[in-house]
């Protein structure tokens, strides 16, 4: 009889892909007939049928809404922390209708990248069937795409999280998402589906890599898929253990044809991806993840956006970054969603959330299909002097510095330093992860200059801050070695799958320790 690792290690007994084929065919065909607001009308009218007679439903009056004008005025916007306190703690974890009709099996527990508080998103079933259902749009562009491909005739790695889940009570886990979505995956997938559970239960993350690194080195691999930054620290490994440090996806994987990557933003990656994936024929492409469901899928180009998933137990709402804290803030949809303005997003969701503030910006570059990029977190604003920089604004800068002074980056965190007397001015540092050699002084210099002056272009307030040294000294930059961060989030305890590099921190006891740890580092 054969043990799990066995069963896993063998190529799937037959392919699914011609089954997924006939699949992507007719699912692209009615993706490409949808009205998005006909279809995001539906959703929300459906939502609102199915909970009015939950305590959320009844205390918001829900059988008298018909319309997403209706949905607004009655419905207000509501951060996790509302919600929790108000609906779910009481009950927890026991909230069938609170605000959904039936119990979740499932919570995704996901703790904030900068303030560490933990939270349990309910994970429906519906909402286990609307991810499943736009994770296999993500195959489908691919399929259209690439019309001979054959993606299940071999291994699909899911570098993800920890998939130990906790039970809360009968019937009821929690975990990383990654786990809920191992334990629901369909079966027919489950043949396809690389680690095998032995590998994916391990919690220490650098042996895990280790371990998932060599046994998929011996076997037939064709997709790829984590966050770009774990997924780099994956592929360092294969070349450990290949002794080549050259080495390349398609001497590792040569059936490889298709790299997922989501979670945080690929620009400043996609040059080193770009060597990686030479002479191979695989592609990538991102999606948009989160714990409170699958919002889109990248069905063309690289920066060409992606498409949000309309017609999928999901109801988007879009509020302009600057007006989220307001007592009124404009509520869009994509009825009236305008291209390149910066809006937080809003979610009504299959899992009883509702005007729910998730926490991401995005910004449309088309409004029919709905076109997005992912432009940052709501909480990732550097403003500690007035400059009110954002994270896109930030990330575009050392994309542009990087390109100037030929500097490839990877990870990367940027704090206020404060000014220690009255005399002085503050200032900005940038904690930079080189993925070459580390850069000269004249290399840093260019940087530096590059990423100022874009910073000046791109945002009014800084260059205002930045002009004769009124409020703002010349930012920083502390240039440390590949793998640092990696080390920064292990002495964290946060190392591996889900966990992000902050972005902006403006916890100065949090920039400080990182600060301390770069220098350590260096020396």
């Amino acid at each position: 009889m054969k043990t799990t690792t066995e069963f896993f290690d063998e190529v799937p007994v037959f392919s699914a892909t011609p089954f997924l084929r006939a699949y992507a065919r007719h699912r692209f065909k009615t993706v490409e007939k949808l009205d998005p607001i006909e279809s995001q009308k539906t959703q929300l009218l459906r939502l609102i049928s199915k909970c009015a007679g939950t305590q959320f439903g009844r205390e918001h009056d829900f059988t008298s809404i018909k319309s997403v004008e209706d949905y607004q005025k009655k419905v207000p916007l509501r951060t996790y922390e509302k919600f929790w306190n108000e609906y779910w703690k009481p009950k927890f974890p026991f909230i069938a209708g609170v605000s959904w009709p039936d119990l979740p099996s499932y919570f995704a527990v996901s703790s904030g990248t900068t303030s560490g508080t933990t939270k349990y998103i309910p994970c429906t079933n519906e909402i286990l069937a609307s991810n499943q259902k736009a994770g296999l749009d993500t195959l489908i562009y691919h399929l259209i795409n690439r019309p001979k491909s054959d993606i299940f005739g071999g291994k699909n790695l899911i570098l993800g999280g920890s998939t130990n889940l906790d039970l809360l009570a009968p019937g009821v886990w929690a975990g990383d998402l990654s786990g809920i979505v191992a334990k629901t995956t369909p079966w027919w997938i489950k043949g396809h589906y690389f680690p095998p559970p032995e590998l994916a239960f391990i919690s220490d993350w650098e042996e895990k890599i280790d371990k998932i690194a060599r046994k998929a080195l011996e076997i037939d691999i064709r997709m790829i898929s984590g966050v770009p930054s774990w997924l780099l620290i994956f592929l360092d490994k294969c070349r450990e253990l290949r002794g080549d440090s050259g080495a390349l996806l398609r001497d590792f994987f040569p059936n490889l044809e298709l790299v997922v990557h989501g979670g945080i933003k690929f620009d400043s990656y996609m040059p080193v991806y770009q060597e990686l994936l030479a002479g191979s024929h695989a592609e990538t492409r991102e999606v948009y993840p989160a714990s409170e469901g699958f919002l889109g899928v990248q069905d063309r180009g690289y920066n060409e956006g992606m498409r949000l998933v309309i017609d999928n137990g999901i109801f988007f709402e879009f509020v302009p970054l600057e007006e989220l804290d307001s007592d009124s803030p404009t509520r869009h949809w994509v009825a009236n969603v305008q291209k390149d303005v910066n809006y937080a997003v809003i979610l009504t969701t299959c899992a009883g959330l509702f005007s729910y503030v998730i926490g991401d910006t995005v910004r449309f570059i088309e409004t029919s299909p709905p076109r997005i990029l992912v432009t940052g977190r709501t909480s990732y604003m550097l403003s500690a002097f007035g400059e009110h920089l954002i994270e896109e604004e930030i990330q575009d800068g050392l994309n542009r510095a990087a390109a100037t002074a030929c500097v490839p980056i990877g990870e990367y965190s940027v704090g206020p330093v404060f000014p220690k007397s009255s005399a002085e001015l503050g200032k900005h540092l940038y904690i930079v992860e080189c993925l070459g050699d580390i850069p000269s002084e004249e290399q840093q210099n260019l940087f530096l200059s590059a990423l100022d002056g874009e910073l000046k272009i791109r945002n009014d307030d800084y260059r205002a801050h930045r002009s004769d040294g009124y409020g703002l000294n010349p930012p920083e930059f502390l240039a440390v070695r590949h793998g640092t961060f990696q080390q920064w989030m292990k002495h964290r305890g946060k190392l591996g799958g889900q966990n992000k590099v902050p972005r902006v921190i403006n916890d100065s006891q949090l920039f400080e320790d990182l600060v301390t740890f770069a220098k350590r580092s260096i020396d």
